[in-house]
């Protein structure tokens, strides 16, 4: 069988789109539902700091890549800078509405301070496994619609924008590790990049767990009764969790790629969506 690789005729084009502005967020802006709309306002606190990290993680090994790779490497980097720009206009809008955000936003430089010092190595193969997180979550968001169903325009727009763009660069990371490793042995990269995606797995859902029950907190919301909610909404329905488990064990399948799976699909079928959130003269610079 043919080893999997990133599509020859795959472009990652960065589109320098802007969601919300001039316009308030109701509090409850996804369905007027708290667990869900704290799903999401938790996780992209992360996303500013978090996504500054995956850039300097993949640019560390940019120099030598191959010619696509390193255009490719230039465009993930494009994306992920405008991908923070949007991440810190909504999370104003959290704020806005009355949550306090510092403890989530303490949490993440916290989690970061931990990689300070650590080899290069290290941090590409954590972006390389928390990439392919956002990846699967991306997939599953745009393949079911019922999880942004009765969401605020503009905000469901952001995400289906941020999804479609997390599809198209997730083989970016994981090629520069496959460069940057292509002189270690099969089972010294797959030892290496598994610890590590156990690690960040572990982390990923710690830190989620604390920011969604802090801003339900913030709510008045707590209690056995909030967590079989919060439970509920992540493995019940719409379940994302649940669903994107066979895709998160395949990670550490021999032969594993992230395009094994090509959903370019849903990219055009997000940008349909999001288009319509745009503010005006949007949709000039999404076509540029």
């Amino acid at each position: 069988m043919a080893k999997a690789t990133t599509p020859s005729d795959l472009t990652i084009t960065p589109r320098d789109v802007r969601f919300g502005r001039g316009q308030a967020l109701k509090r409850y802006w996804l369905n007027d539902d708290p667990i869900a709309t704290a799903f999401y306002n938790a996780l992209s606190v992360t996303f500013p700091k978090g996504e500054a990290y995956f850039v300097e993680s993949v640019k560390a090994f940019r120099e030598g890549t191959p010619p696509k790779l390193h255009g490719e490497i230039n465009a993930f980097v494009k994306q992920e800078v405008i991908h923070s720009r949007e991440h810190v206009a909504f999370n104003r809008h959290v704020v806005d509405q009355g949550y306090d955000i510092r403890l989530l936003e303490r949490h993440v430089e916290d989690v970061l301070a931990l990689t300070k010092g650590r080899p290069p190595i290290g941090n590409l193969a954590a972006t390389m496994a928390l990439e392919h997180f956002t990846a699967i979550l991306a997939h599953a968001l745009l393949a079911d619609p019922r999880h942004l169903a009765g969401g605020d325009p503009q905000a469901a727009g952001l995400w289906r924008w941020h999804a479609a763009e997390e599809i198209e660069h997730k083989g970016v990371a994981y090629d520069t590790w496959l460069h940057a490793t292509r002189d270690w042995t099969r089972w010294k990269r797959w030892k290496i990049k598994s610890l590590l995606m156990l690690i960040v797995t572990w982390r990923f859902f710690d830190g989620r767990r604390r920011g969604i029950l802090e801003l339900l907190r913030q709510d008045g919301l707590t209690g056995p009764a909030v967590w079989a909610k919060i439970v509920w909404y992540a493995f019940g329905s719409p379940g994302m969790v649940r669903k994107v488990a066979g895709a998160w064990f395949s990670y550490f399948l021999p032969g594993f790629h992230p395009w094994k799976h090509d959903d370019r699909a849903l990219i055009a079928l997000a940008e349909s969506e999001y288009e319509d959130a745009l503010l005006p003269g949007a949709r000039k610079l999404a076509a540029a």
